[in-house]
């Protein structure tokens, strides 16, 4: 039924052109046409080939139309309302930009018309990307129920390896981190693919990861998304995040050093978990005492190995053959690495 309908509109259309541009030919007498045709010649001439389109060409036309259609209702449904109601507005406002400037173009006929055409599509799509982009910033009180609170800040993309890491849930349910979470339905197939691997370990990872994206869902108060994206080339999952954050105006959540390089290659801007969990580690300076158990030998001669509870390694000069005891040591020096923080200590003499 719909189909039939574009058929027959867009036969009208064509068969109006049509009969317009040939009249308007006759009416300027192009080749001498009013010496040998009448004008209802004319005018049937126009009626006829809108005949021949709808023969030969409305089917395959109304076929493409719909598919395109189906395409275009495909990402309007997927769309949350504030992302489409930003999105209208941006081009309305995008148009009245176009349109006010196009009536000062009005003197100058076919191409103030064209300018303005061009004019209209440039700022409409203008329009439409910066609303988009800018949607998480706008206060809609539309959008909005007594329950529910604004929440402020650009969009987070967590990518699969801070999902599996698990220290995520924690981090989010304290409040630091403002915005949307955005979950890419790829990070979601890749962890569904890691969960179904024959390598035992990789599975567990995988389950690992699946049951703290649900308890993500789950427990926090913050809106989570799962946003599909897709682009024209195929390229590897990390590649497709960046994109995505760029695309989106967001930051990618990630614990992986190698993503994070890249990232600052492309200019993405990255949240890693693991500088942040070295940033809030407790400062130590030189001179200050502090009670450790020795767990095992260091690489050097004579050294031990104690850990504080957030995993900074402790390295106690003397402590080798004292494994299993619980001492006292003073901070001798801090060396910051790439691993991580590193506090070397000495044993405090017995009083």
């Amino acid at each position: 039924m719909m189909k039939n309908l574009f058929r027959y509109v867009i036969t009208l259309v064509v068969m109006t052109i049509a009969v317009v541009l040939l009249y308007s030919l006759y009416k300027v007498n192009l080749w001498g046409m009013q010496n040998y045709i009448a004008d209802y010649v004319v005018i049937l001439l126009g009626i006829f080939i809108g005949i021949i389109y709808y023969i030969l060409f409305s089917d395959v036309a109304a076929d493409a139309i719909m598919k395109q259609l189906g395409i275009a209702e495909g990402k309007l449904v997927k769309m949350d309302m504030k992302e489409l109601a930003s999105g209208v507005a941006g081009v309305v406002v995008g148009l009245i930009i176009a349109n006010l400037i196009g009536m000062s173009l009005n003197g100058y006929g076919v191409v103030g018309t064209g300018i303005t055409v061009i004019l209209n599509v440039v700022l409409g799509f203008l329009g439409y990307r910066v609303a988009t982009r800018k949607r998480d910033e706008m206060d809609l009180p539309m959008f909005k129920s007594n329950q529910s609170k604004s929440y402020s800040g650009r969009p987070k993309i967590l990518d699969t390896s801070v999902i599996i890491d698990g220290r995520i849930l924690d981090l989010l349910q304290t409040g630091f981190i403002e915005g949307k979470i955005i979950i890419p339905t790829f990070v979601l197939d890749e962890l569904r693919h890691i969960a179904d691997s024959s390598d035992s370990l990789k599975r567990t990872k995988g389950r690992r990861g699946l049951d703290i994206l649900n308890e993500i869902q789950k427990q926090l108060s913050v809106p989570v998304v799962i946003k599909e994206f897709n682009t024209k080339e195929k390229i590897e999952v990390d590649s497709k995040l960046l994109k995505m954050a760029e695309k989106l105006d967001a930051f990618v959540v990630t614990n992986d050093y190698n993503l994070n390089k890249v990232a600052e290659v492309q200019g993405v801007k990255v949240l890693n978990i693991n500088e942040l969990a070295n940033a809030v580690k407790p400062m130590l300076v030189p001179g200050e005492e502090m009670t450790v158990t020795v767990i095992k030998a260091g690489k050097e001669n004579g050294q031990g190995i104690a850990y504080l509870n957030d995993g900074t390694m402790i390295v106690v000069e003397g402590g080798s053959g004292k494994i299993g005891e619980t001492l006292k040591v003073v901070v001798t020096s801090v060396l910051q690495t790439a691993a991580g923080r590193m506090i070397f200590t000495k044993i405090v003499p017995e009083k």
